[in-house]
């Protein structure tokens, strides 16, 4: 379905894709441990922190402009080199201050590369190949966890923090060099709009996306921190987890791409919240190890149905609104994110629970809202 034209863009997209995901899996997987078990953060805190790195996504509309000035392949390599350089400064800063700065840098990497990496696969794929396109980018994202999560798993028993996250960041900005020397683009585009869009006939996908945001924050901030204040979890248990979360991803990833084509973003989005419905209650009042772990298995195999939303807006869009939307998107996704770890950090010193009932009620409105997407993929 790849034609030659757009292998050049593919191969960039994969390999930044993959660099991208290996720095902030190093910096996820790391986190909760290294925040509790070094610079002894509380919940309070650790909410704090994850708000903070939601705000280079806050910010991600300034993407428009900056695309003024660099184009946005360019802008796609580097801000992985960001990302990469956050990631490896992050264990030389063991403090909160310190925490909060390199997360600052290793965010503003990792979410205009998200901005890019989503505009350029929508202009530089059809609508029926971009479902299948970001299956793949997700089920490769996949492997490259399991390789982050294998190498801390044995590299942890001999090597310190601060070891762990310069060798995954250096890592990651060999890549971004890369990405920055070369040049996939081709002129067979529409030309994009270099200012804010924001359309009425475009609203649906602003709402879902605000959920989005907000849901997802909940399970980025409290889920890990769940596994590690409640259940205890070791840094070795964490890593197992990610190992068998993302075997599971690898396989299903494809598959739900192709599910969009012959489904529909509507049925595939209706799966996605109800199940997610279940996911969070289940967080908030399991006292079960192994049912938490199947819960986090599957809340992260859910998440994968969200390429929906995109494509959803692909097939509404007007092909030169791309870009600028992505960017808006995304600023969307963060405007609760910034604020919601550091409600439910709150929330969460009065009762734990809390966080993941609010998490279902939101799952609950957006299959509500979901309803009124348009069933572009009937079947015949």
């Amino acid at each position: 379905m790849i034609t030659e034209a757009q292998r050049p863009m593919f191969r960039f997209l994969v390999i930044l894709t993959i660099a991208s995901v290996v720095g902030l899996q190093a910096w996820t997987i790391l986190f909760n441990n290294f925040a509790v078990e070094v610079v002894g953060l509380d919940g309070k805190q650790v909410g704090a922190i994850q708000s903070v790195r939601e705000i280079p996504g806050f910010l991600a509309l300034l993407a428009i402009y900056v695309l003024l000035f660099l184009r946005e392949h360019r802008l796609a390599a580097f801000s992985v080199l960001l990302l990469g350089l956050g990631t490896a400064a992050a264990g030389f800063f063991p403090s909160y201050l310190g925490l909060i700065t390199t997360t600052l840098v290793m965010s503003f990497g990792f979410h205009y590369f998200e901005t890019a990496n989503q505009s350029l696969t929508l202009q530089y794929f059809d609508k029926l190949t971009t479902p299948v396109v970001f299956g793949r980018l997700r089920s490769l994202s996949a492997a490259a966890n399991i390789a982050v999560a294998v190498c801390i798993l044995f590299l942890g028993k001999i090597a310190d923090y601060r070891t762990l996250y310069l060798g995954m960041g250096c890592l990651v900005i060999l890549a971004a060099l890369w990405g920055l020397r070369q040049d996939p683009t081709h002129k067979n585009l529409v030309p994009q709009h270099s200012r804010m869009i924001l359309k009425r006939r475009y609203g649906l996908y602003y709402f879902l996306t605000f959920l989005s945001g907000a849901r997802r924050q909940i399970f980025i901030a409290f889920s890990v921190f769940l596994l590690v204040k409640v259940f205890h979890f070791s840094v070795q248990e964490v890593t197992l987890l990610f190992i068998a979360n993302n075997i599971v991803n690898y396989f299903a990833s494809p598959l739900i791409g192709k599910a969009i084509v012959r489904f529909g973003e509507r049925r595939v989005l209706s799966v996605e919240y109800a199940g997610l419905i279940g996911v969070f209650l289940t967080y908030a009042f399991t006292g079960s190890k192994v049912v938490v772990v199947a819960m986090y298995i599957i809340d992260h195999l859910l998440f994968n149905f969200a390429i929906a939303i995109r494509t959803y807006f692909q097939k509404v869009s007007d092909p030169q609104d791309i870009a600028p939307s992505m960017a808006v998107g995304f600023t969307i996704n963060h405007i609760a994110a910034v604020v919601i770890p550091v409600l439910f950090g709150m929330a969460w010193m009065v009762d734990y629970r809390i966080p993941f009932v609010a998490g279902a009620g939101m799952s609950l409105i957006s299959l509500i809202a979901t309803q009124k997407i348009p069933l572009f993929n009937e079947e015949k």
